[in-house]
């Protein structure tokens, strides 16, 4: 691999084929971070004080409701730590796990341990595994590389199913500055584009969508937060999130175990980061993952690079992992070396509903101009 032109403040580089850097050797990821951090995060008294004031308006308008929020929990760091937050500030929660066959072990004992302690309500939704198992594998026959978009689009549907069901209209959500604020668009995909997800289950795909939960990007970035009024609060950005010390709360009072890198609760996205994205794209989700955690002041650089020396796999687990993974999706060895040889593709080759964005974008820049506040998260 040529070599690649690395940020001066952050880890990012060349391999996001769309990145830039400025007269001082820094990229456009970490300039845009820091200039809207204050944006979205909240940290000492300010946080506690929007904390106070987000729970109370949850509190009143959910009162003649069994639950104040849902809460999605897959058992990694920040949706537990999210959840625990929450319980603490006083919000009677209902956890929503979307079951979709790639738990670790690791991740249901978080789960259950959790709500076990804290004696909150848990629903356990289980996605037909023909589905899923489906289109996750016309995916990677895509070429694309989010290949994570069949579990967080179920997710993200799921969350709201539930939610209906219960008339709630208030998430907490594990989503956080602190450890993302920093991702290439050239490395992913929205996973809510239902557009995009049928073409390729038509193209490669043999079972279709039956059983599969899905939602249009018409109702998730417009009917929802605007007709139905449905609010997502990311109480992580209120509390001075650190990861690691939040882990080391999480392990103390929660018995949580750590199941290794950023999202590897579960085993599917293990995978998907540590093996196919590096070795068909070349891209190394741990840059984002640090460069975020510098921009926050949670690590070094120096750190971070050290951290980027060491194998995303061993052999040995590579090798267990690999015949996991192609066991469960059906695909023999042969499948795979084709996948992995065949031409890298982007996802704006296949059809998608992309035009929402920049309705989207267009949308909120005219209301900002005319002075009417648009939500920092939407």
């Amino acid at each position: 691999m040529k070599n690649q032109q690395e940020c001066r403040r952050c880890v990012m580089n060349t391999s996001d084929y769309e990145i830039t850097f400025n007269a001082s050797g820094y990229c456009n990821h970490c300039v845009n971070a820091i200039s809207v951090m204050d944006s979205f995060v909240s940290k000492g008294k300010k946080g506690i004080d929007n904390l106070e004031r987000t729970v109370d308006g949850i509190k009143k308008r959910n009162k003649n409701r069994d639950f104040d929020a849902l809460v999605g929990l897959s058992g990694g760091v920040d949706s537990t730590y999210a959840t625990a937050m929450a319980h603490k500030a006083g919000l009677r929660l209902l956890a929503v796990h979307c079951d979709t066959g790639w738990n670790s072990e690791e991740a249901t004992h978080n789960i259950h341990s959790l709500v076990n302690t804290l004696g909150i309500d848990l629903e356990t939704i289980v996605v037909d595994w023909e589905s899923m198992r489906d289109l996750q594998a016309a995916f990677f026959r895509a070429s694309v590389p989010n290949c994570d978009i069949p579990q967080d689009h179920a997710i993200v549907a799921v969350n709201n199913l539930v939610a209906s069901k219960f008339r709630l209209k208030d998430f907490v959500s594990g989503g956080n500055f602190a450890s993302e604020s920093i991702l290439p668009g050239s490395w992913g995909h929205d996973a809510r584009d239902l557009k995009h997800i049928k073409a390729i289950s038509r193209l490669y795909g043999t079972h279709g969508l039956r059983g599969y939960p899905s939602m249009g990007m018409l109702k998730s970035y417009f009917w929802l937060p605007f007709v139905r009024g449905v609010r997502n609060y990311r109480i992580l950005n209120d509390v001075d999130y650190h990861r690691e010390q939040a882990i080391d709360t999480l392990k103390v009072d929660y018995g949580w175990k750590d199941y290794g890198g950023k999202h590897h609760e579960s085993r599917f996205t293990k995978f998907f980061q540590a093996h196919y994205l590096p070795v068909k794209f070349g891209f190394d989700k741990r840059r984002a993952h640090y460069s975020s955690l510098i921009v926050d002041g949670q690590i070094t650089r120096e750190e971070a690079l050290n951290l980027l020396t060491k194998p995303l796999y061993d052999p040995q687990s590579l090798r267990s992992d690999k015949d996991y993974f192609l066991k469960k999706l059906g695909l023999k060895h042969s499948d795979w070396e084709k996948i992995m040889a065949d031409s890298p593709q982007k996802h704006d080759e296949y059809p998608n509903e992309l035009i929402w964005h920049k309705y989207r974008t267009w949308l909120k820049e005219t209301l900002e101009k005319r002075g009417i506040r648009v939500r920092r998260n939407w």
